[in-house]
């Protein structure tokens, strides 16, 4: 309709007509509308989108050639007997000049809209394939989280049963530790962000039930350097490292020694270390780097390449250091 009366305005100031140009618009308006659908919802998808560019050539031509029959028709009958009024001197039918004048002006009009069309389907598909990546992100993401706990949770579980033959008082510790954790795992964690403190209390749970488990032959120091209370960290991410701990640096009737640390620093970055001894004869442990894999996945997903992760074997002892952005 803006396209309309600015036309009907641009061509009645131009002839002093406003009449004239608002019969002549009524005219070709509704042949612009049909051929402007039918290039952008059948020529396009039929042939441009199929890669059949000639076919696409041939039919536009043809339906100018029918555009020009029938608008000049038209306004012959219902406008005005002179053909071209725009140009200076007298126009016959199917005279070359005023052939190109019509048919520029219709490509003009097809151009212009399929133009917008196309940029509104290219603004829809990009948000689309934007959402698409995101879903995907976070399917991945909480199909990673649930893979780091399952043999955690079903040690904890045998360890249990043990206990309660034994009729240990451990029992009910263990209990109530196990169900904090399943409740934080569960219930808490359901995004791509948890606070760091609630990870750590999380972390120390952990801790508490491989104590348990390991008659007290867990010797864990942790670190904590500014402030934690606001800070968000992807969940469950320092816990698979500490868990890497047990599973690969537990050595039978030995003691476990791990040290961590977390430093968040002012430029908005979060230090993490972990130090602990392992078993030289977890070959696995070694080869996969404490099966950070999982961790390395999430980080690049999270954080794309803004971040550090370096881990690395000296003697008896693993280093692991990670710095990730914070907020």
């Amino acid at each position: 309709m803006g396209y309309f009366f600015f036309n009907v305005v641009r061509w009645g100031s131009y002839f002093d007509d406003y009449w004239y140009s608002l019969k002549s618009n009524l005219v070709e308006f509704p042949i612009h509308i049909i051929i402007v659908y039918i290039n952008v919802y059948y020529l396009i998808p039929k042939f441009i989108l199929r890669k059949k560019y000639w076919n696409y050539m041939f039919s536009l031509a043809i339906m100018l050639v029918s555009v020009y029959l029938v608008r000049t028709g038209l306004n012959y009958l219902l406008v005005t007997k002179d053909i071209w009024p725009e140009a200076e001197d007298p126009a016959k039918f199917l005279e070359l000049n005023h052939i190109i004048a019509v048919v520029l002006g219709e490509l003009y009009v097809i151009g212009f809209v399929t133009a917008i069309k196309l940029v509104i389907d290219w603004t829809i598909e990009k948000q689309r394939n934007e959402d698409l990546a995101k879903l995907q992100m976070s399917t991945e993401l909480k199909y990673l989280r649930t893979q780091i706990q399952p043999h955690f949770f079903f040690n904890t579980l045998n360890n249990l049963y043990a206990l309660t033959l034994k009729k240990s008082d451990n029992a009910l510790r263990l209990i109530i530790k196990l169900s904090d954790m399943m409740q934080y795992i569960l219930y808490e964690v359901k995004s791509s962000k948890a606070s760091l403190l609630k990870e750590i209390n999380h972390i120390n749970n952990f801790i508490d039930i491989e104590r348990l488990r390991f008659d007290d032959r867990v010797d864990a120091e942790m670190d904590i350097t500014g402030g934690i209370e606001d800070i968000c960290v992807p969940p469950l991410l320092f816990l698979s490292f500490v868990e890497n701990c047990f599973k690969h640096g537990m050595k039978e009737n030995d003691q476990l020694k791990i040290k961590m640390s977390f430093d968040v620093l002012n430029n908005g970055y979060l230090e993490f270390t972990l130090i602990n001894n392992f078993n030289p004869k977890a070959t696995e442990y070694i080869a996969s780097g404490i099966g950070n894999e999982n961790a390395k996945r999430r980080l690049k997903l999270l954080f794309s390449n803004n971040f550090v992760l370096e881990s690395k074997v000296e003697g008896n002892t693993y280093k692991l250091f990670l710095k990730i952005p914070v907020q």
